[in-house]
C-alpha cells in the first residue's frame, strides 16, 4: 500500500540527536552528543522514597486521570518559583505540559496556521525547529552573535516576514550555541515584538544551571503587553525522563493552549507531578540545583581546559557561564559531515551543525558537544580524540 503522508509531515526528517543516540548503546562510545542531563544529578534515592509514599497514600490520585491545566499544588509552586526568581507575572496562567518540547509545540498550534512565520535563532533547538515544521510553520533563522541574535537582522526579519506570528528564543545558555543573550538585546527583541506585534516564546530549560557570571532578567520580566510566553521544565534539575515542563502565559492563550493540549495527551504524567510537587515540598530544590551547578561547573572548566591544552587553533568554541554545551566551529578546510562521521569511527559522537539550522539544505561548519554526560576521563580522551582528527584532516 503506498501511505499518503500529510503535508506537515510527508518532507520531515527524523531528529539527528535521535538518530545518533541510537549509537550510544555501544558502550565504547563517547557521548559528547547527548543532550542528556548528567546522571548524577539525578535525586533517585529521594524519588524512590517519595514514589512509595504517594503510592501507599495516595495512589488513586496518583494513577487516575488528572485535569489538563496540571497537579495543582505543582501549579501552584511553580507560580511561585516563577514569580519569585524569574520575573512572571502574577497575573499569568500556569499550565503543567509533558516536558518543555510539548510547551513549544503546543505554543506554535496555537499560534501559528499552515504557511506562518517563526523567527528562530540560528541555529537553533531542533526539537522546537521540527514542532514548528510539524505544524505547518516556516522556521525562518535570524544569525547568532556572541550576546545574542543579530537586531538589525531580527528587526529586517520582523519587516519581511508579514506572516511572522512568534519569535522564538533561548536567551540563557542556548542550545545549541551555549551563549547567553545580553539585556541590551532581550530588551531589542522585545521592543521588535511590540513594534511588529509578535509573540515571543521565551524558552529557559537551562537557566537555573547557572554556574559563572550573574544572572540577566528573564524577557518574561520585561513584559508589559502580555506578549511573551515563557516555557521551562524540570528536566534538567530533577529528571529528564519524567516528562515534566510548564508554561508561564498570559490567559487569553492559556485557555486555547489547555484545548489544544487535551486533543494531544489529556494531561501531563500525573505520578511524575507528584513526585516533582513532592520533592520540592520536602527537599531544598536550591540546595539540589547548587549541587548540579557545581558538578557542571568543574565538568565544563576540564573540558575548556582539554580544548585550550589540545585543540588547534584552526578551531573555535564557545565559552558558557551554564547550561549543558558547547559549540564548536571548524576551518573551511574540514568538511564537518565527514568530520562528524569520522569522529564516530573512533568512538566519539557529536552532533552536527547542520541539524539545527533553521534551513535544512544550509551547509554547517560547527559542531555541538555536551560536557554533562561524559564522565571527566571521557571528556579528556574524547577532546583529545576530536583534537587529533582535527589535525590529521588539516594536513
Amino acid at each position: 500500500m503506498e501511505y499518503r503522508i500529510s503535508d506537515q509531515l510527508k518532507d520531515m526528517k527524523p531528529s539527528a540527536i535521535r538518530e545518533i543516540f541510537k549509537s550510544l548503546t555501544d558502550p565504547r562510545i563517547i557521548a559528547f552528543a547527548a543532550g542528556n542531563p548528567a546522571a548524577e544529578s539525578f535525586p533517585a534515592a529521594a524519588f524512590s522514597s517519595l514514589a512509595t509514599e504517594i503510592l501507599k497514600n495516595n495512589a488513586v490520585a496518583a494513577l487516575q486521570y488528572g485535569v489538563s491545566e496540571g497537579y495543582e499544588p505543582l501549579r501552584r509552586q511553580v507560580k511561585e518559583r516563577l514569580c519569585q526568581h524569574f520575573g512572571c507575572p502574577d497575573s499569568d496562567t500556569f499550565l503543567i505540559v509533558s516536558g518543555g518540547q510539548q510547551g513549544i509545540e503546543l505554543t506554535c498550534k496555537v499560534m501559528c496556521s499552515p504557511g506562518d512565520v517563526v523567527i528562530c535563532e540560528n541555529p537553533s533547538f531542533i526539537g522546537a525547529l521540527n514542532a514548528f515544521r510539524s505544524n505547518g510553520a516556516k522556521p525562518v533563522g535570524v544569525p547568532l552573535e556572541n550576546d545574542g541574535m543579530d537586531i538589525d537582522a531580527l528587526e529586517a526579519a520582523a519587516r519581511n516576514n508579514p506572516r511572522a506570528k512568534l519569535i522564538y528564543v533561548i536567551p540563557t545558555f542556548q542550545n545549541p550555541a551555549g551563549i547567553t543573550t545580553s539585556l541590551a538585546k532581550r530588551k531589542a527583541i522585545y521592543e521588535i515584538a511590540c513594534r511588529y506585534d509578535l509573540v515571543i516564546l521565551e524558552d529557559n530549560p537551562y537557566g537555573e544551571l547557572r554556574f559563572a557570571g550573574e544572572e540577566i532578567p528573564t524577557i518574561k520580566s520585561l513584559d508589559r503587553e502580555g506578549r511573551v510566553v515563557y516555557c521551562g521544565s524540570f528536566s534538567k534539575v530533577l529528571s529528564a525522563g519524567m516528562r515534566v515542563g510548564f508554561l508561564s502565559t498570559p490567559a487569553p492563550l492559556a485557555s486555547k493552549i489547555v484545548v489544544a493540549k487535551q486533543v494531544e495527551d489529556v494531561h501531563s504524567n500525573q505520578l511524575s507531578q507528584m513526585l516533582c510537587s513532592a520533592f520540592i515540598e520536602r527537599y531544598d530544590l536550591d540546595a539540589h540545583i547548587e549541587k548540579i551547578r557545581a558538578l557542571y561547573r568543574q565538568k565544563s572548566a576540564l573540558m575548556l581546559k582539554t580544548l585550550d591544552e589540545y585543540m588547534p587553533a584552526c578551531v573555535s568554541y564557545t565559552r558558557p557561564q551554564g547550561g549543558l554545551f558547547l559549540w564548536c566551529t571548524l576551518s573551511e578546510r574540514i568538511d564537518m559531515n565527514d568530520f562528524v562521521q569520522r569522529a564516530l569511527t573512533r568512538f566519539v559522537a557529536v552532533v552536527p551543525g547542520t541539524a539545527f539550522n533553521c534551513d535544512e539544505k544550509a551547509p554547517s561548519q560547527a559542531f555541538r558537544v555536551t560536557y554533562a554526560t561524559p564522565t571527566e576521563e571521557q571528556i579528556v580522551v574524547g577532546v583529545k580524540t576530536l583534537a587529533s582528527l582535527v589535525q590529521e584532516m588539516s594536513d
